[in-house]
This record gives structure tokens, C-alpha cells and sequence, in this order.
């Protein structure tokens, strides 16, 4: 477990990848890496968790994904296609969502606004994709006509995931999203996330809450100076004397 070979979870060892990073060099400047040879491996249906230090490059991995931040050498495919350094919209029509942890509604609109937003390349299939996420979130329906601005900080994630679903992604990046959370509110995004990933979706989630993302996640990855420093499934992570010396803290012991 404590190296950092990827491998397919021994109850699919034959599927082939929905997502691959291999060997990502990244950064928000030329000549200024914060990512040195990042590798990451998506199967369908796996719920994937990144942890890590602060300054390890756990965001700029999902953003370098994502298009937002430019990758210099190394390559991402999404289903064996290659996607490296398209930007957002291309990835978005190919089904790969995105949710950030910061500017992530849009305040002044109203959920239903926010949601439709969210669905500006295919706008066709609304009725479609309102039902999907309204059942997901039913506060976002009982509350449809309500400013975004006006809600709690838990509800503005909710917000923000339905909008990202709204175009049937078969992937989705969640950029720490219990971060200025109330613990109360981090438990219900938490147990929304589980059940977005039960309904089919696979995610790639950077967390700041080391223990509960691993408790929910298949797998994941701790990143430390922009490399892989340990892979596992979330249970072997949990357990593993090293990761919660240098990781984990006291908190995750009492696990």
C-alpha cells in the first residue's frame, strides 16, 4: 500500500481507466513546479480522495485536469482519449465537471438561475436534468426561486454540485468542499457527495478533512511536495502507522 503504484482494486483488475494522470508537471508560473510528477488513476464508479499538507499541490492537481492550470510535461486521458491542458468548456461537453472551492455560485442569481447556468451547452435537456438534481438535492426545488447569496454555506455547496451535474458528467472534481464549513454542515455535504458517487458518478475529491474523506473514499492518494507519497483504498490509508504519524494526526488513532 505505502508505494505509489497504481493499480485496478482487485474487484475490477480488468477495467480499463475512466481517467489517468501519469506524471504531471505543473505550475501557476513557467519554471516554478508545484506539481513534479503527479500520477492519478480513476476506474468507474470509484470515489478517489487526495490529501495531503497544506502546499502539496492537492488543488492545482484537479485544476492542471481540469484545464485551469497549464501542464508542461505528463499527459491526462479521459477514457484513452487525450485531454491534457483543454480548457474547462471542451472538458465540460466531454463530461467532466468541475466544482471550486472558492466563487463557486453565482450569488445574485436564484438557485433555479444558478442551475441553469449550469446546463448553458445543452439547455435541451433541462426538464431532464432539473429532475435528476432536484432529487439529489430536494432543497434545491423546494427552494428554486430563492437569491444563492441568501444561503448557508453547506446550501451554497449543494448549489454549486447540482449545478456541476447538470450536464450528466461522468466525472467530477470537488475542490475541497468542507472547507469554512460548520462540522454540521461538512457531515451533510459529505453524505450528499456519497450519494452523488452511488448514483454512478465517479469523483476526484481534495479534501482538508483527512479522515472523513478517506472513510468515504475507494481510494486515495497523499501528495506531499507535488509527488505521490502514498496510494491506497481509503481503509488502508486509514490504518497505515506512517500516514497517520505524518498525515493524519492523534485524530485519526481513535479510527
Amino acid at each position: 500500500m505505502s508505494d505509489t503504484t497504481d493499480t485496478a482494486p482487485a474487484s475490477r483488475p480488468a477495467e480499463e481507466p475512466v481517467l489517468i494522470a501519469e506524471n504531471l508537471i505543473a505550475g501557476y508560473v513557467p519554471d516554478v513546479n508545484i506539481l513534479n510528477g503527479c500520477s492519478l488513476t480513476l476506474y468507474d464508479g470509484e470515489l478517489v480522495g487526495i490529501i495531503g499538507p497544506n502546499g502539496a499541490g492537492k488543488s492545482t492537481l484537479i485544476k492542471a485536469m481540469f484545464g485551469l492550470v497549464s501542464i508542461s510535461e505528463g499527459q491526462v486521458r479521459l477514457r484513452g482519449k487525450d485531454i491534457t491542458n483543454l480548457e474547462g468548456h471542451e472538458l465540460v461537453s466531454l463530461g467532466v465537471g468541475y466544482v471550486p472551492q472558492v466563487r463557486n455560485i453565482f450569488p445574485s442569481l436564484t438557485i433555479e438561475e444558478n442551475l441553469e447556468m449550469g446546463l448553458y451547452l445543452r439547455p435541451s435537456r433541462w426538464k431532464e436534468r432539473y429532475a435528476f438534481v432536484a432529487d439529489l438535492f430536494p432543497l434545491l426545488k423546494d427552494r428554486a426561486k430563492q437569491r444563492a447569496g441568501s444561503l448557508s454555506g453547506g446550501e451554497r455547496q449543494m448549489v454549486a454540485m447540482g449545478r456541476a451535474l447538470m450536464m450528466d458528467p461522468e466525472v467530477l472534481f470537488l475542490d475541497e468542499p468542507s472547507a469554512g464549513l460548520s462540522p454540521a454542515n461538512q457531515d451533510e455535504v459529505f453524505r450528499r457527495i456519497a450519494e452523488i458517487n452511488d448514483a454512478g458518478i465517479s469523483i476526484v475529491m481534495v479534501e482538508q478533512n483527512a479522515r472523513i474523506c478517506l472513510q468515504i473514499s475507494d481510494r486515495g492518494y497523499v501528495l506531499d511536495q507535488g509527488r505521490n507519497a502514498y496510494t491506497g483504498t481509503g481503509e488502508d490509508l486509514l490504518n497505515d502507522p506512517k500516514v497517520i504519524e505524518l498525515y493524519l494526526g492523534t485524530l485519526a488513532k481513535a479510527m
